[in-house]
């Protein structure tokens, strides 16, 4: 069966600042912020977040659908993707735009300054979702503002069940836009920060999310994740990782992982164990689609 992943196909520009960031930014003078980072190391990775989720899906042996668009320096990527075995039927390219590009620069911490210019992107909800036999679920990804919204709809009018999991495109949406979302979505994920914040904007903590679905997991980085269902909560512990090198597309291998599970009918935390193996993996390699499973789902 299938998974149809809605986000973004984009190129991202790693950067690696040897300090630390709160060690250079001056707290009383945000209001006049003029800084200058220099950046030793500088890669140039396949990344965004359906690249990544259908990475891990497939790494983990699923068969993932990326659903999204390209510009028209795309050609390579949708030549990785068939590569590996991953469906391009759903990518669709966009002439006279780029691909999505996010610049990301990392600290010795692992905290990161990211800039992303949508390009192609912003055309996604031109792509529509219909229901086809061998797709079992979906999941709404970071992506397009228009594109969340519709794709959202277009997955309950299809009867797919879905994640949402608005990741840092969160902010776009005010506390009536994201609790529809809920309303519509049967899991929700979030990581620690977001799940502050979706509370804070739709008015309802952990435990009233996870009553409107079937179920809400909250990462928590390096501490493991909590799976909300039913109002209760259970703390699924971290899995350690052999080396923390870099944390760029931790959670698209996450939420891989998630899909993976769910389409086996796996509950909750036990999916969310699986995500944090798949993600010690990842955090040891560098860029989002670089390391390989060394162990057997199941």
């Amino acid at each position: 069966m299938a998974a149809i992943i809605c986000g973004s196909l984009a190129f991202d520009t790693i950067m690696t600042f040897e300090g630390r960031f709160a060690e250079q930014i001056l707290p009383g003078q945000l209001h006049i912020l003029n800084v200058s980072f220099l950046v030793p190391g500088l890669r140039r990775d396949f990344g965004g977040c359906a690249g990544n989720i259908a990475y891990s899906l497939r790494q983990l042996g699923g068969a993932p659908l990326p659903m999204a668009t390209v510009g028209v320096d795309g050609a390579d990527y949708v030549a990785r993707l068939q590569a590996q075995g991953i469906s391009t039927e759903y990518v669709r390219t966009v002439e006279g735009a780029y691909t999505a590009q996010a610049m990301i620069m990392t600290d010795r911490d692992n905290n990161q300054i990211t800039a992303f210019h949508p390009g192609a992107m912003m055309q996604a909800h031109e792509t529509p979702i219909v229901p086809r036999s061998d797709i079992k679920l979906g999941i709404i990804a970071p992506d397009g503002r228009d594109a969340m919204l519709r794709h959202a709809e277009q997955f309950r009018a299809a009867a797919i069940p879905f994640v949402f999991d608005p990741g840092q495109g969160l902010p776009m949406f005010d506390g009536r836009e994201l609790a529809h979302f809920i309303d519509l979505a049967h899991w929700v994920t979030v990581n620690d920060y977001e799940g502050k914040m979706l509370s804070e904007r739709t008015g309802w903590g952990p435990a009233e999310i996870s009553r409107r679905v079937d179920g809400l997991v909250i990462t928590l980085g390096g501490e493991g994740s909590e799976v909300w269902v039913g109002g209760q909560k259970t703390r699924v512990p971290p899995t350690r990782a052999e080396a923390v090198v870099d944390p760029t597309g931790c959670g698209d291998a996450w939420r891989g992982a998630l899909l993976f599970g769910l389409e086996r009918g796996w509950d909750l935390a036990r999916c969310a164990q699986l995500g944090g193996r798949v993600g010690a993996l990842k955090i040891a390699q560098r860029g989002p689609q670089n390391y390989t499973l060394d162990f057997t789902p199941g």
